[in-house]
C-alpha cells in the first residue's frame, strides 16, 4: 500500500490525513491524542508530518501481519 502525495507536502492538514486514511475527524484527532500519529501546531493550525503518516501506516501493516 502506498500513499501518493505531491512532493511539496511535508506537513499535512487534518482534512488531508482524513482523506488519505478515509477516517473521520474524530478518529484522526484520537490518533493524535493517543500519540499514534505525531503532530505539531503552528499557531492555531494542526499539522501532521508526512513521514509520521507513512510511519503510522507501516506500523499498522506490521501489526496486521
Amino acid at each position: 500500500m502506498s500513499l501518493t502525495l505531491p512532493a511539496s507536502h511535508q506537513a499535512l492538514t487534518v482534512p488531508e490525513v482524513m482523506a488519505a486514511l478515509r477516517l473521520s475527524r474524530f478518529t484522526v484527532y484520537n490518533l493524535i491524542r493517543s500519540g499514534a500519529l505525531p503532530s505539531y501546531t503552528e499557531g492555531r493550525a494542526r499539522r501532521i508530518p508526512a513521514e509520521s503518516l507513512h510511519t503510522y501506516i507501516r506500523t499498522r501493516l506490521e501489526e496486521a501481519a
